[in-house]
């Protein structure tokens, strides 16, 4: 039996389709947006916790670094909701074709972008 597979795959070369792009990104969006659950936790444990605690809260979100994270969240969020609507519609029966699988991920890209510029204009 002659085997023709390689035996090393070179990740960098191989050309993953827009649908394989977008179902590893919801994944690793949703990993950061369950790690960031925590922090947004704690600043909002922070800013319950009394006039001063809220004072902190509000002065360290006027910080640009922390104002990035923030975007950083919710930009997760957002890419990430909007991928999960596109399952939703799919167990619906729509875009379960390769075409409509292909059009439901530039839609999730495009939307994920307009979105997330209008948040970051919103922080800043």
């Amino acid at each position: 039996m002659n085997d023709t597979r390689p035996v090393n795959l070179d990740l960098g070369t191989i050309k993953l389709p827009i649908t394989a792009i977008t179902s590893i990104l919801t994944r690793i969006s949703g990993v950061i947006n369950f790690v960031s659950v925590g922090i947004m936790l704690y600043l909002l444990d922070m800013s319950l916790s009394g006039p001063q605690g809220f004072a902190e809260v509000k002065s360290l979100l006027a910080s640009p670094f922390v104002k990035l994270v923030v975007w950083g969240i919710l930009s997760v969020s957002i890419y990430h909701g909007l991928a999960g609507l596109k399952h939703l519609v799919g167990d619906f029966g729509y875009g379960e074709t390769l075409e409509g699988g292909v059009l439901g991920s530039r839609i999730i890209i495009v939307l994920s972008v307009v979105l997330i510029a209008l948040a970051g204009l919103w922080i800043w």
